[in-house]
């Protein structure tokens, strides 16, 4: 079955945003293949649907004067930083297609963030009850390396991930990331503990990563795709531990 596999670039949010909203209805009448859009984005913070603004510790004054824009979007969950140095990856599947389910593929994008940082050396794994991928997931303070949050709509996904390569992560002190006061935050760049130069922010680090991550996410999502399923209700996936444990069927808090 075909992916068609896209590296953007740098794009702004809502730029992208919208590009998501077209795909996901092209993809829903079945005019365009499913497809993986991967780019970079400018400084941003994103809350979901319900999200309580109180997680942004940042002053809005202080956000416009650095030129971060906050942004409500409809996908579950709580607050999400973008910018330079992550790589962000927007699934736009349509699952019954493929024969699957939220929950398997959700867990899809988990394995291609963890096979991604591993192609690195850097070692990750899940949480249980905090979907994403995580360094020392049972240690007190595990550190998070890669946030999700999808939404499906006509039994199509979009939004997506969001891993940390070469990522800033003092800008993670903006917010409490995804509503959580007790995590750390990474990157595969910190983990890798490459020199300073190879640790700032590059548009070129993102693309390095978005195609290890492309090659991963494709041949697991052909290694998982079955001939036949049922299409999904309407419903949204994202990563927090608010609502983890209804990620079968209901909703979770991520990323956006």
């Amino acid at each position: 079955m075909t992916l068609d596999v896209r590296w953007l670039g740098h794009v702004p949010y809502r730029e992208a945003w919208d590009l998501q909203h077209s795909l996901a209805a092209a993809r829903a009448d079945g005019a365009i293949p499913d497809t993986l859009l991967m780019l970079e984005h400018p400084r941003v913070l994103t809350l979901g649907r319900h999200a309580t603004e109180a997680h942004v510790v940042a002053s809005s004054d202080y956000l416009a004067g650095i030129g971060v824009e906050v942004i409500r979007v409809e996908r579950g969950g709580e607050v999400t930083y973008h910018g330079p140095g992550q790589l962000v990856a927007y699934p736009i599947v349509r699952l019954g297609d493929r024969g699957l389910l939220i929950r398997p593929f959700v867990r899809l994008l988990e394995d291609a963030m963890i096979e991604t940082a591993a192609s690195y050396g850097v070692r990750a794994a899940r949480r249980d009850e905090y979907p994403g991928a995580w360094c020392d997931p049972g240690s007190p303070l595990p550190r998070k390396l890669g946030a999700l949050g999808v939404r499906v709509e006509r039994d199509v996904t979009y939004h997506g991930i969001a891993l940390n390569v070469t990522t800033d992560l003092a800008d993670f002190d903006l917010i409490n990331p995804c509503g959580l006061t007790s995590i750390g935050v990474t990157s595969i760049a910190r983990e890798a503990g490459w020199p300073a130069e190879r640790s700032l922010p590059t548009t070129g680090s993102v693309a390095e990563a978005a195609t290890r991550f492309g090659d991963r996410f494709a041949a697991l999502l052909e290694s998982v795709t079955r001939p036949t399923g049922t299409p999904l209700r309407t419903e949204t996936l994202a990563a927090s531990s608010a609502a983890a444990s209804s990620m079968a069927g209901q909703s979770a808090n991520g990323t956006g």
